[in-house]
């Protein structure tokens, strides 16, 4: 290989390595802003999620599918069950959680607006450009 070539191929990953950190950083703060009318974070949204889409999980369950420690989680947790969103029950040595009824009535109107609004993000892409860029993040990915 011509060792321009491999600095050229370098600086191109260089730049999308760059340009994908912007993007997902620029769309952390949009969500952030977007879930403040409900007075949420976005580490809060997606314990919303997961525990709103499955009837009971063990708080180890939730860690396990966020890819945060037991101790942040538990912080967050205390926070969502102060605003009455979630209840936590231990049985023996696991605590389970799940939401209430108005945790329940919040799900339901929070996330469909929230995921609609993480979706608007590609709205100037079209669907076959969708469907190229998850195939080539997948690829990256691998």
């Amino acid at each position: 290989m011509h060792p321009s070539t491999s600095n050229n191929e370098e600086r191109l990953g260089l730049m999308l390595w760059f340009r994908i950190t912007r993007i997902y950083n620029q769309s952390i703060r949009e969500s952030n802003q977007h879930l403040k009318k409900w007075n949420l974070s976005a580490a809060q949204f997606d314990i919303l999620v997961q525990v709103g889409s499955h009837e009971r999980l063990s708080q180890q369950e939730l860690a396990n599918k966020l890819f945060v420690t037991k101790g942040n989680i538990t912080q967050l947790l205390r926070k969502m069950e102060e605003l009455g969103l979630i209840k936590r029950e231990q049985e023996w040595k696991t605590k389970y959680l799940s939401l209430t009824e108005e945790g329940k009535e919040f799900f339901h109107e929070v996330v469909p607006k929230q995921e609609h609004f993480q979706a608007s993000q590609f709205a100037n892409l079209n669907e076959t450009e969708k469907q190229q860029l998850l195939d080539l993040l997948s690829k990256v990915q691998k």
